[in-house]
């Protein structure tokens, strides 16, 4: 018997960085997913085949001794043969729809997905069950992980999130996202820097910044529940003037925006910054004139993935 879970990708629609200071950010499951496919087997070993490569530890294996992109699904994995007694092994495979490193929640999809399918080896877990264990895991990483996209590809749809939690929107939105990828790297911790570099140079005008973005916040929340995409694109024009404002974009990402400023309902960078992905707001009117100003970029379109983490058993 084998047991399948998978997890969406996420966006960070509006808030990014400013979430740090006590703002909102609204995040979006998309339908790019990581499933995993795990199964008991006849060993002393945890083995994981994936699109990143391969590895076979022991299950007494110390989690801070594996190799950063396997750990989280490691640590999972021991949690779980340990709390069901398991004499057994673990075989587990992960493969992925979603680009790694640029901003789309690669790694939470990855934490859930892998929670939702081990688990369903032992019990039956609730989606919650599934957050706080994937939550565990990415600490083994990511010692700060807020948990706001870990919440997002669990429960899927659109989330708020504050620093007091998430909170889920029931809401059913019509519009489509095009993602472009600028091939950029870019360093999370980098960028978090000079934000926090920017706020101390400039304190009076990052207060501002602050407030805007939490009025913008506030006025974006009550267009989703109006379903009025082309407020919701405006308004992610402006959240774009904010984050450049603050330093966290670059000419690359303001000229992708720039490109798609008269198809789009509007767009604006994706996480970080400072490379990664882009984000253009759409429907089917103008789908295909966006996508043609981002010919140049690998981009994709995708719609909101409303379901969140999902298993099965197989035999």
């Amino acid at each position: 018997m084998k047991s399948v879970a998978s997890a969406p990708a996420k966006v960070i629609l509006f808030g990014e960085h400013f979430i740090v200071y006590g703002g909102k950010a609204i995040l979006c499951a998309i339908d790019k997913r990581i499933t995993v496919e795990s199964e008991i087997v006849n060993s002393d070993t945890i083995q994981i085949d994936s699109d990143l490569g391969s590895i076979t530890v022991s299950k007494s294996e110390p989690v801070d001794k594996v190799d950063a992109k396997f750990r989280s699904v490691i640590f999972i994995a021991q949690k779980m043969l340990k709390q069901f007694n398991s004499k057994s092994g673990l075989k587990i495979s992960i493969r992925s729809e979603i680009p790694a490193g640029v901003g789309l929640g690669s790694s939470s999809a990855c934490c859930v997905a892998s929670a939702g399918s081990i688990a369903g080896l032992f019990t039956r877990y609730s989606k919650q069950e599934i957050l706080n264990l994937a939550l565990e895991g990415e600490r083994t990483v990511f010692e700060r992980a807020s948990g706001a996209d870990t919440a997002s590809c669990t429960f899927g749809g659109i989330v708020e999130y504050t620093k007091q939690g998430t909170k889920n929107l029931d809401l059913s939105p019509k519009f489509q996202l095009i993602i472009a990828n600028s091939k950029i790297v870019h360093s999370t911790s980098d960028v978090v820097a000079r934000v926090k570099q920017f706020k101390e140079s400039k304190s009076d005008e990052f207060a501002i910044l602050c407030d805007n973005e939490s009025a913008l916040i506030e006025e974006v929340l009550d267009a989703l529940e109006k379903n009025n995409s082309k407020e919701i694109g405006e308004k992610m024009t402006v959240n774009q003037a904010h984050l450049q404002k603050i330093g966290v974009s670059n000419k690359t990402l303001d000229l992708m925006v720039q490109s798609v400023k008269d198809v789009s309902y509007g767009a604006k960078l994706t996480g970080a910054g400072d490379g990664g992905c882009i984000i253009a707001l759409v429907d089917e009117s103008n789908l295909k004139g966006t996508l043609n100003a981002l010919s140049e970029h690998e981009c994709f379109v995708t719609k909101i993935d409303t379901v969140g983490v999902e298993q099965k058993l197989v035999n």
